[in-house]
């Protein structure tokens, strides 16, 4: 028998899936609510006990981080790459991806550029270039 607590972990899980599934398209909180089985209040409030930051911040890191990749793997432009992952303007992509990770996307790219990069593992340019909450 699962207790209530496993019960509301696989709710949010279920729609934190969605959101890493379908992070690049318009979400909101009732569909996630709907998601879930709970409603919005209750989706929030449970949401950022069980995960540490509301469904709108772990929606937005995690388009971030979606743009650090192509930042760093494609040659596409920071507006479109800002499009890609789900934002609706240049300018709060740009002051959303300052905000967590510490610099701009074109000075994110800039950084992280490849030309004449050392050879880095794997394991360290992760730990590096994960978002800071």
């Amino acid at each position: 028998m699962r207790s209530a607590t496993e019960d509301t972990n696989r709710r949010m899980l279920r729609a934190r899936d969605a959101m890493d599934r379908s992070y690049a398209q318009p979400l909101d909180i009732p569909a996630l609510a709907r998601i879930a089985h709970v409603s919005q209040a209750h989706f929030t409030r449970t949401f950022r006990a069980t995960f540490g930051e509301t469904p709108h911040r772990y929606l937005q890191r995690r388009r971030v981080e979606r743009a650090m990749f192509l930042l760093r793997e494609t040659e596409h432009s920071v507006t479109d790459i800002c499009f890609r992952v789900g934002f609706g303007s240049p300018g709060t992509f740009s002051r959303t991806f300052s905000d967590i990770v510490g610099r701009s996307p074109r000075t994110y790219r800039k950084e992280t550029g490849k030309a004449g990069a050392p050879a880095v593992p794997t394991c360290y340019t992760m730990a590096w270039t994960r978002p800071r909450s």
